[in-house]
């Protein structure tokens, strides 16, 4: 996934540079576009805004995009391939399959691959910095989680694997992006979130954070002979906890 997203990001900056460069063999556009953003600045820059300068802010970035779109054809290739890459990523972290129910797998065999079981100690693995991530697509044995990333949606899928009776532990640090921790009832649940900007859902509880932390308990987390703390710090994105 992170190779996926760097030949990504270098693709759209060919593509940038070759839509800029078609634009530099424009002259009419580019006058247009330079008007276009001086007259945007302008208007940002307007403490107190009447009804002109909304018209302005409207105008201006009516006429920017147009002259991107109408000068360089390229500009609607560099759209399409991200709304592609864009959706199908987010197929990818979302763990959805458009052949799960096609003919073929109907008398699919599937065979359990078996390991030694390895140390837990002086274990060391990277995870990417960009782009999303879903954990847990397959049965797998818990350890805590340890996770920090700067950008991009994550889901932590606990269904595919049993929570030992005692207290575990998943530790989230993000710049920006939405987090999803799937949990399975009958599991006792504490979430510490603090965030900059964004919401909060567990328990069927919603909280709006400004600036905020927040600490919540489930109904069942003192009764429960398994429970699972989630420590969240990010600033800017959502994080929900969902009931199996």
């Amino acid at each position: 996934m992170k190779n996926s997203w760097k030949l990504f990001i270098i693709v759209e900056l060919l593509l940038f540079v070759s839509a800029g460069y078609q634009l530099f063999k424009n002259p009419a556009a580019l006058v247009f576009l330079v008007i276009a953003v001086m007259n945007l600045l302008y208007a940002l820059k307007k403490e107190e805004r009447n009804s002109f300068n909304q018209f302005q802010l409207i105008v201006s970035i009516v006429v920017i995009v147009l002259c991107l779109l109408i000068s360089s054809p390229i500009i609607w290739l560099m759209l399409t391939l991200a709304i592609i890459f864009i959706g199908l990523k987010g197929v990818e972290v979302s763990g959805v399959s458009f052949f799960q129910n096609a003919l073929w797998h109907k008398k699919q065999m599937v065979i359990v691959e078996t390991k030694e079981s390895e140390s837990k100690n002086s274990r060391r693995f990277k995870r990417p910095w960009l782009g999303n991530q879903r954990i847990g697509n397959n049965v797998y044995e818990w350890d805590d989680i340890n996770y920090t990333s700067f950008a991009g949606d994550t889901i932590i899928d606990l269904g595919n694997t049993l929570l030992p009776k005692q207290d575990n532990v998943i530790m989230i640090r993000k710049g920006f992006g939405r987090t999803r921790v799937l949990v399975p009832v009958g599991v006792g649940i504490v979430l510490e979130h603090s965030t900059l900007l964004g919401n909060a859902l567990v328990e069927e509880q919603f909280y709006r954070l400004r600036n905020e932390s927040l600490k919540v308990y489930s109904d069942d987390y003192d009764e429960s002979q398994r429970r699972l703390k989630i420590v969240t710090s990010t600033l800017m994105g959502d994080v929900e906890v969902i009931r199996l």
